[in-house]
């Protein structure tokens, strides 16, 4: 079977997971009303397309946080990769590598750090951090990324308490025996099965942005705070040392009903973007969409589903055949909006879609 895009990926993956597996990486929060707000947000906007420019050489390449990227879509982190695939994480970072991106790993990935490290090479690699109510093990965690050679840090300010997923409550959805979160291993035994629910317990809830100064000092590397919808949100975490924020709702998966990242991203980009970098996550299925982030303000976006999507598939082949994809449907999208790089890429390439 010749797969085309995203939707074939996603399509073929159902076919490959088992019910409780594919659930717990398509579902979402409560009835799904985000996830589903995520996806309509991009029809709401129109491309406008420039013509008689020189597009002879156009490039997808950018740079995030002063790396280099062939393209400006990152894997977004995942937790229990390992259940969509063998390989996992490695898998991930491997396909990330070859199609010259960088891996983001979760905190409640199945591979540990150093595992990852091997496998993305010279690929640049972030840690995802979900942060531990005992500060002893959180600064354990952030020094094996730090020692493994992660560059960033992305901290996940979305999950206090985790979201009602209740497609994960029908299948009854649990870390397979054969599987286990590496990095926090030493605080497992007390959790039992590892379900999302229990898996939450391993999450701070009584955060406030006064920790950030914490953070900082221990990770020794920038911080990119993910889960950000608002403006003032944005201007606190800009004002609090953060090198970047990731505009996102958690994929639909904490607060259903929340707005939608898309919708989200042009207030947060005006209010930061001239001070720290913006990225933003939710919804992206196509070169198209990719491009209409960037012309709202973003300058890279996360995908989290279309990586498990390639990954559950064809393991790491898959995953660097989804940012190619991804990477070919936006170069054909920058050259016919008269653009040769995504840094051209602004306001004035869109319009809101007619209404009615």
């Amino acid at each position: 079977m010749e797969l085309l895009n995203v939707w074939d990926y996603e399509r073929l993956a159902e076919e490959t997971l088992d019910e409780a597996a594919f659930g717990y990486f398509a579902g979402g929060a409560g009835d799904e009303h985000t996830i589903r707000a995520n996806l309509e947000a991009f029809g709401r906007w129109r491309l406008r397309p420039r013509v008689l420019v020189d597009v002879g050489e156009v490039t997808t390449a950018t740079t995030v946080l002063g790396t280099k990227l062939s393209l400006p879509v990152i894997p977004a982190p995942v937790a229990y990769q390992r259940m969509a695939h063998p390989d996992g994480e490695l898998a991930v970072a491997r396909g990330a590598a070859a199609a010259g991106t960088i891996m983001c790993l979760s905190t409640f990935a199945t591979t540990s750090p150093a595992e990852v490290a091997g496998a993305a090479g010279e690929g640049g690699r972030w840690f995802q951090l979900y942060w531990h109510p005992d500060r002893g093990l959180t600064k354990g965690v952030l020094d094996q990324a730090r020692e493994a050679g992660f560059s960033a840090v992305m901290f996940t300010v979305d999950l206090p308490v985790l979201g009602r997923r209740e497609r994960d409550l029908r299948t009854g959805f649990e870390l397979k025996p054969d599987y286990r979160m590496e990095v926090y291993a030493s605080a497992l035994r007390d959790l039992g099965v590892i379900t999302p629910e229990s898996a939450a317990r391993l999450v701070d809830p009584r955060l406030t942005w006064r920790d950030l100064e914490w953070l900082h000092e221990n990770a020794g590397l920038p911080v990119i705070a993910k889960g950000v919808l608002t403006a003032e949100d944005a201007l606190l975490a800009a004002e609090h040392g953060c090198a970047a924020v990731v505009v996102s709702n958690h994929g639909g998966r904490q607060l259903d009903r929340a707005v939608a990242s898309l919708d989200a991203l042009p207030e947060v980009a005006d209010a930061v973007g001239d001070r720290i970098e913006v990225l933003m996550d939710g919804g992206i299925r196509r070169g198209a969409d990719v491009a209409i982030a960037l012309a709202l303000g973003a300058r890279a976006v996360l995908v989290g589903r279309p990586v498990i999507w390639g990954l559950a598939t064809r393991g790491a082949d898959g995953v660097q055949h989804v940012f190619e994809l991804l990477r070919d449907e936006l170069l054909l999208a920058l050259a016919l909006l008269g653009c040769a790089s995504p840094d051209e890429v602004g306001r004035a390439h869109v319009a809101p879609a007619p209404r009615g």
